[in-house]
């Protein structure tokens, strides 16, 4: 396997050199879907590791909004740099944000949770307004952190940027 395909999302595994390179570069070479988040949300976090359990596939890539290659993604698809609002799935040409990202990725997912995504048939305006009072109540409940944690090795195998190695 070569590093190459571990930064696109083509292959899981290390590679320590993403921190040099460019993330447009790095923007470009995507192939599978990322779901950008939080990366100081306790919640966020929590999340991330159980999709990563229910992603037997590994059909997901990540990245924080924060980071480099977030930023540059949010950037390309429209969206403000500083958008920290909501996680952001982008799945080629298409971003999804809100309720319809995270029942998009749970439709994806194995065991029980594509059950979720017949949750689309409630109007998006009452899906959003759960997710903002969840939203805007998250660091109060679960805590924030004052940067991104460094993940576990299965979880950092997953991240577009390896520079948290």
């Amino acid at each position: 396997m070569s590093g190459d395909a571990d930064r696109t999302g083509d292959t899981a595994g290390g590679g320590s050199d993403d921190d040099a390179r460019d993330p447009a570069e790095i923007a470009d070479e995507i192939q599978r879907p990322v779901l950008l988040f939080d990366g100081v949300c306790n919640l966020c976090n929590r999340s991330l590791r159980l999709l990563v359990k229910f992603d037997h596939a590994g059909r997901f890539r990540f990245a924080p909004l924060q980071s480099p290659v977030g930023k540059e993604l949010l950037t390309r698809h429209g969206l403000d740099s500083d958008y920290f609002d909501s996680i952001v799935l982008i799945d080629g040409d298409d971003y999804y944000t809100k309720s319809e990202a995270a029942l998009r990725v749970c439709r994806e997912l194995d065991g029980p949770l594509p059950l979720l995504y017949a949750l689309m048939a409630v109007p998006e305006g009452v899906r959003d307004r759960v997710y903002d009072f969840v939203g805007d109540h998250r660091y109060q409940v679960f805590g924030r952190k004052e940067a991104c944690p460094v993940p576990d090795e299965e979880l950092r195998q997953r991240f577009l940027e390896r520079s948290l190695d």
